[in-house]
């Protein structure tokens, strides 16, 4: 998501709040400064703004990929963004009894290599003080599998 879609953090100004009553929800823009959108991209459901976000930061990424950027990323941005995605992804395949996709499929081309893929997943283990072994062991098929 870019920073102009993200929920404020801080207080929004007397002026922004002003706006609210136009049935707009607060905006950091991307200067810093507030910003609204209309209310209709939340009115059902307050956290609506996780699958804009998710669709942004996937697109970010990817570009900063391509551009040889990835270093702007922090670690702790990273990790934090890592640790919330796995976090999810357990807890939703274990409340929905299934497996959802963990991977966006783009095209007939692979999205991540089998380098990206078992870089990553080498050092997830290795966070929380697993091997290959403990994987093995934890592998599970897919319901319905």
């Amino acid at each position: 998501m870019s920073s102009s879609d993200r929920p404020l953090s801080s207080p929004i100004s007397p002026e922004a709040s002003l706006r609210l009553d136009a049935g707009e929800v607060p905006r950091r823009g991307g200067g810093g400064e507030a910003t609204t959108a209309p209310v209709d991209l939340l009115r059902n459901d307050d956290l609506a703004w996780v699958d804009t976000f998710a669709a942004d930061l996937h697109r970010t990424a990817k570009e900063l990929v391509v551009n040889g950027e990835a270093a702007r990323v922090s670690d702790e941005a990273l990790a934090q963004i890592l640790t919330a995605a796995i976090r999810l992804y357990y807890a939703k395949a274990e409340g929905e009894g299934r497996s959802p996709p963990a991977i966006v499929q783009e095209g007939p081309e692979q999205t991540l290599t089998p380098t990206e893929m078992l870089t990553t997943v080498s050092e997830l283990l290795r966070a929380v003080h697993l091997g290959p072994m403990e994987l093995g062991l934890w592998f599970r098929r897919r319901p319905g599998d």
